[in-house]
């Protein structure tokens, strides 16, 4: 039988369509709830879903993954605030549209271009996973370093402008990546004597501090009594009609290719995607004057980009092993505990798991859809929730799910001062995303940089064509974003000096009454 066969198959287990389901509720729930992220919500499931077999476990945490992107534009367009990081470019005509009357189409037309992208982004899968993983195959332990610096300076980069502060980061995941076994001699580091560290921080543990702990504390600090703004009520007609599907055709084409391209770089994800979508959808419109002002075009160009970087995303982290977004990440820890290693050999051991992964992406993305057409204005009543509810619900499965993966309480303890630090980093501004992607990452750059060293010296990563290339475009990634900011304010003050002389210029030409 073929993998493709074997693998979408495998899908018809009725345990995996059971997951499926259970995931897509969950997380469209996620999404409804602004503040509750889909890393959140997938780092706060993982703990339970361990103690699955590979396949329903992945189901239920892929499914959580596609449908949380689908929830999370109904506060976005309701109340202007984005479900999760991957709406905020819905907000930008969503709520006007609300505002106007036209609720419920934005509604249909977010959840039918979100299901569009997803679908684009799941054959981008398909189609370029397996090229993707060979050229991976070529890699030594020289391209392998030059590649995991590559992802983890991505995601500095394009921590919000905040290059320093992701670089501190960034640096602090790496640090924590040194605790436990040595990866080429094998002596234990910085263990104080605790057996339970000798394989590393409990990454399940550290990954629901930073995310779903810190997150809750960092509410319940700035919680304000009262809604800043009142959902809308009024959602008009439902469904498109054919003058919209007309004006929707365009803006999902540049969409999807948008979004495609941008979720195979590691470490990007939809809030970036949905930005740039909507943005090139702009320069291309006939009618640019009214993005920003409830335009049907802009709010599904920009849920067709946030969601066509699903498939991208899960591209590199299956062929490449770097993760894709920090979703991506956290799915990374929990194959692992599965004995799944993403990266070129998965392609070689496990296709038809691969093609598994694809298949109950596909199919989430029609339930998420489904749900989301039929339930829509009942997930919308769930704003109207009080958020201390929802914080003990959080707190009460963050503890018992990181207590389930090893019914070990330090990992418990663990989770709670990852909290503290991930509490920290947001009072601060400093990103959550590269300190996950040093943990992860910190141990495969040391091994293999090691490794290179030991066989041919600096010049194994100074000749090799690839890792020169990747260590370049690294660099870059680090020095474009503040060297762009210094030029922007330069010419700034060369335009506030000009208009300033030129105003002492005619002062000084005006005659005295």
């Amino acid at each position: 039988m073929s993998p493709l066969l074997e693998g979408f198959g495998a899908l018809l287990d009725p345990t995996v369509l059971l997951c499926v389901a259970a995931g897509a509720l969950l997380g469209m729930l996620v999404g409804a709830f602004p503040g509750v992220t889909a890393t959140m919500a997938v780092a706060l499931a993982s703990g339970f879903t361990l103690t699955l077999d590979p396949l329903p476990g992945l189901a239920v945490l892929l499914t959580i993954y596609v449908s949380a992107n689908f929830g999370d534009r109904v506060p976005a367009i309701l109340v202007n605030t984005p479900g999760t990081p991957a709406s905020i470019a819905t907000t930008f005509d969503g709520y006007a549209m609300a505002r106007q009357g036209r609720a419920g189409l934005a509604l249909t037309s977010s959840a039918f271009a979100s299901a569009w992208g997803t679908l684009v982004g799941v054959v981008l899968l398909m189609v370029a996973a397996v090229p993707l993983s060979r050229l991976a195959l070529n890699f030594g332990p020289a391209e392998m370093f030059a590649l995991v610096v590559f992802g983890l300076t991505m995601m500095i980069g394009v921590s919000g402008g905040r290059v320093l502060k992701g670089l501190m980061a960034g640096g602090l995941g790496l640090l924590l990546a040194t605790v436990g076994r040595d990866p080429i001699t094998g002596a234990q580091r910085f263990t104080f004597g605790l057996p339970e560290l000798s394989d590393g921080i409990p990454f399940i543990a550290a990954i629901i501090g930073l995310f779903g702990i810190a997150e809750v504390m960092n509410q319940i600090l700035v919680h304000r009594s009262g809604r800043p703004v009142e959902p809308i009520t009024n959602f008009g007609r439902w469904f498109p009609g054919r003058a919209d599907w007309r004006a929707m055709l365009k803006p999902m084409a540049v969409g999807s290719g948008v979004g495609g391209v941008v979720g195979v770089v590691p470490a990007t994800g939809g809030d970036i995607a949905g930005i740039l979508g909507w943005d090139q959808a702009r320069r291309l419109s006939r009618r640019p004057e009214e993005f920003g002002k409830g335009s049907l075009e802009g709010l599904t160009a920009a849920d067709t980009s946030s969601n066509a970087t699903l498939g991208g995303s899960v591209t590199t982290t299956l062929a490449l092993g770097l993760p894709g977004d920090s979703v991506m990440a956290v799915m990374i820890g929990s194959m692992v505990v599965w004995g799944i290693q993403p990266g070129p050999s998965l392609f070689a051991n496990q296709p038809d798991l691969v093609f598994s992964i694809a298949g109950i992406m596909l199919l989430a993305t029609v339930v998420a859809l489904v749900v989301s057409l039929l339930r829509m204005r009942g997930v919308a009543r769930l704003l109207e929730l009080p958020q201390h509810f929802l914080w003990a619900v959080i707190l009460v499965f963050c503890m018992v799910g990181t207590y389930a993966v090893n019914n070990s309480v330090l990992d418990v303890a663990v989770m709670l001062v990852f909290g503290l630090v991930g509490l920290f980093l947001k009072r601060f501004g400093l990103p959550p995303g590269p300190v996950v992607l040093g943990l992860i990452l910190g141990t495969l750059a040391e091994g293999n940089l090691r490794r290179a060293l030991q066989i041919g010296g600096a010049e194994a990563i100074t000749t090799s064509p690839i890792a020169v290339a990747l260590l370049v475009v690294s660099v870059l990634a680090l020095a474009v974003p503040p060297l762009r900011s210094a030029w922007g304010r330069r010419r700034r003050r060369r335009r506030e000096t000009a208009s300033s002389d030129s105003g002492a210029g005619t002062d000084a030409g005006t005659p005295v009454a």
